[in-house]
């Protein structure tokens, strides 16, 4: 189960998520920092380090925020080239 960036992130992109992931998932964008599903090996590391609490487990994503579990997906993707 990998990893999710969601809204609360938008705006903040502290960043902090990135320098403790161990595979370079995490990617930025223009308003936020996505997560590679397909890269994310499920360490959780991510998770703890975020300040604003936008981090999630896909299956844990609350439901106002499940449109960011396609967001991560297609975004790294896109960057990932």
């Amino acid at each position: 189960m990998p990893y999710v960036v969601a809204e609360p992130c938008i705006g903040v992109k502290d960043k902090s998520c990135m320098t403790v992931c161990p595979v370079d998932c995490i990617y930025e964008i223009a308003d936020q920092v996505v997560i590679n599903p397909d890269e994310c090996i499920d360490c959780a590391l991510c998770e703890a380090e975020c300040p604003v609490t936008a981090i999630f487990v896909d299956t844990d994503v609350p439901p106002q925020w499940k449109s960011f579990i396609e967001k991560n997906r297609v975004e790294s993707e896109k960057l990932k080239g």
